[in-house]
Formats: C-alpha cells, structure tokens, sequence
C-alpha cells in the first residue's frame, strides 16, 4: 500500500506521518507540500526508508493529479479552504481520499469517487471524528435517541499555524450558514455564542462554559440517527480562556466580518491582518495548556428507560512527563493519531461505502478505533446513568 501525505509538512499532518511510520503497514508514505525545505526537514525526522518527499501545489491541478496516480490513499492535511480543490485532485486521480475538516466543499465530487470505486472520508480527526465515533458508540446501546451534545476543549494557542489562524476565524465568521443545530428535525442557523452551556472536562481542563460551533458533526450524526428519532444535536467546542476572550472581543467589533479597508493605499481584510500578527507573534503560537477534551452526552431510551450516556477521553499529558507528547504536541498528536488510523483503514478496504461517506457510515464498529487509540495511550471513558422520567 501507498499513501500520498498531502499538507505533510503541516505540524499535525507530520505527526499523523509520524503514526503511519510507527503503526502501520503502508509500503511506500509519501510526504508532498509546497514547502520543500520543511517536507525535507519532515523526512529526516521520520529517518525511515519507506518515506520520500515530493514538492506539489494544489492550484496546479494537472500536475498534483499526476502525482498523486498510483497511490492507495491521498491523507489531506490542507487547510478548510484548499479542500476543494485538493478533493478534487484526489478524485481525478482515482485514490481514496481522508481530511481534517469536512465542511462540505468535497461533496461535489460525490459521483466521481463513487464511479472510481473510491472512499472520500471528509473530516476525520479528533472532532469531527472521534466525536461521531463516541457519539455512536452510545447511540448503538439504544433503542431510541434522545439528544446528542457533542462537546470539546481544543486546548492549542490560538495561531501556532496558519491553518490553525483561519479555523479560528472562520468558525466564529457572523455571517456563516454552517453554523447550526438539529432540533425537531429542523436544522436551525444560529450567532456566534449562542445556547451557553458549563461543560464538564476530564481534568487538568476542568469546567467551563463552551458555544455552539459549526461542525460537521451536526449534520452527519443528524443522517446517521434518524432511524432513532434523534429530536436534538448539539455541537459546542471552547479554546484557552485567552483566546475565547479575544474571539469575544474580536466579534463584539465587527472585525471577524473582515470588512475591507485602506490603509497605506492597500486594501486589505481587517481580520486577515490580525490573523498574520498573530501567526508571527508570541502571544499566537503559545498557550499555558495544551491538549485535547471530548465530552459527548447521549440521551435515550434502552427497553423502555431513559438513559444518559456520558463519555470522555484522556491523552498523555504535555508536562513532558511522557516522550513524543510534550507541550504542543500534546494537541497536535490527539488531531493526528485519529486521522492516520482511518486513512490505514480505509486503504485496506475495510470502508465498503463508496463515493463521500461520513464517519458514522465509514465505521459500523467504534470500539476497533478506540482499541487502536489505546494502543498509543489516549483511552475512552463511559458511564451510564438511569434517569427518572421527570429529568428532562
């Protein structure tokens, strides 16, 4: 098997590299990013006779194409607004395709990978990702479903990467669709901060109040549980308490609108400006915390009681206590690990679906990730609670 590490020069796109190279039985992993000198520094950390490095720019389409023909699989590890087009690259080319984000710019290539027999897992990291797997994992111990509220603390700083710089931006954009919950069977659009909720995650993270997101997990968990009448999906996330306090700010000012404006006879959008500061400043790519949280709560019925289903997960900590997850990559490592042991899979064969498939339809069994995860020490955790009926 061949895989083809688009973006991997990325910090989280390597440490998924990092995964493939430790864990599984890939033959040939290719690092390709437009960014030689840190695709080569990539490939001599990695230090394994299996990887190479090949120079690729997505908005050169035939070429990237060309390259990317005769692998299994094309690991995206680009940013939310190149997915379209490296979605597309990996159609053409015939492969299989997995990304980080999945907010909907691949679907359009739904028929082409489909006459291509070919799998397009869009957004398969830690969330979304492993938030559906969770998510399920419950929802498959019910008869009915309740509600589903899916929660996370991305504990990173708020611009260590670029990409990282513009999912900030971007999922707190005023005027962005995406952004909504399921109820009643209605998906309903909804402002940045809404519907506050105190979520509980597993310590050092502790309490915390955390707003609805546009995630994908919404509306895939949405398709995959409407056999079970799902009635609400809710899909909150928080950042360090710093950067969700300049967020606050930021949009309490209009700049996340990224109106345009002149400043030395340059047009420029105010929150691009911002979002460069910060990627080339100190207080952007450093944080006192770093990590990840998952905290997802199922509500149902199982024989005819009501059930709440609480589950979480843990990571080795980033103190530096345990090797390989110190300080940043104690984030980074959480987003990746998911990510290469989908892309395994898939390109084994064990995705039957074809064409743009969403997690939940891509992995009927949670629990073989979640064994998998533990293996590189990051765990799942659940208790089940019998509700009284009048605990709504």
């Amino acid at each position: 098997m061949k895989v083809f590490c688009l973006g991997g020069a990325g910090k989280i796109c390597r440490e998924a590299i990092l995964d493939l190279v430790e864990h599984s039985e890939f033959e040939k992993i290719t690092v390709a990013d437009f960014n030689e000198e840190e695709g080569m520094k990539v490939v001599e950390w990695l230090n394994d006779p299996r990887v190479d490095f090949v120079k690729v720019n997505v908005f050169d389409h035939d070429d990237t194409v060309s390259k990317m023909r005769g692998y299994d699989i094309v690991m995206d590890g680009t940013t939310i607004t190149l997915n379209g087009k490296s979605t597309a690259c990996i159609a053409e080319a015939g492969c299989h395709g997995i990304n980080l984000n999945g907010f909907g710019e691949e679907d359009s290539m739904h028929e082409l990978f489909q006459s291509n027999e070919k799998t397009c897992l869009p957004g398969f990291g830690m969330t979304p990702g492993l938030t559906q797997m969770m998510a399920m994992h419950a929802a498959n111990q019910l008869d009915a479903i309740e509600s589903v509220r899916v929660s996370h603390g991305s504990f990173r700083p708020i611009a260590f990467s670029r990409s990282i710089a513009e999912t900030t931006s971007y999922e707190y954009d005023p005027n962005l669709p995406s952004r909504v919950v399921f109820e009643y069977g209605e998906f309903i659009q909804v402002p940045p901060f809404a519907r506050p909720m105190e979520i509980e995650l597993p310590q050092p993270y502790g309490k915390g109040v955390q707003y609805i997101i546009p995630h994908s997990e919404t509306k895939t968990l949405a398709q995959a549980l409407k056999h079970k009448d799902v009635q609400l999906i809710e899909v909150r996330g928080t950042w360090p308490q710093q950067n969700m306090q300049l967020v606050r700010a930021l949009y309490d000012y209009g700049i996340l609108r990224n109106d345009k404006f002149i400043m030395n006879g340059t047009e420029a959008g105010i929150m691009d400006c911002i979002s460069e500061y910060l990627y080339q400043s100190k207080e952007g790519s450093e944080t006192e915390l770093y990590g990840y949280a998952l905290h997802i709560q199922v509500i149902g019925t199982k024989d005819g009681e009501r059930v709440e289903h609480i589950l979480t997960h843990t990571h080795p900590s980033s103190d530096g206590t345990v090797q390989g997850w110190e300080g940043l990559r104690a984030y980074t490592r959480n987003v990746a690990i998911p990510f290469a042991i989908a892309a395994e899979l898939i390109a084994k064969g064990e995705v039957k679906k074809k064409g743009i498939v969403i997690p939940e339809d891509a992995f009927a069994d949670p629990v073989k990730i979640f064994n998998q995860l533990e293996n590189r020490g990051i765990f799942i955790h659940e208790e089940i609670i019998k509700l009284e009926e009048n605990n709504r």
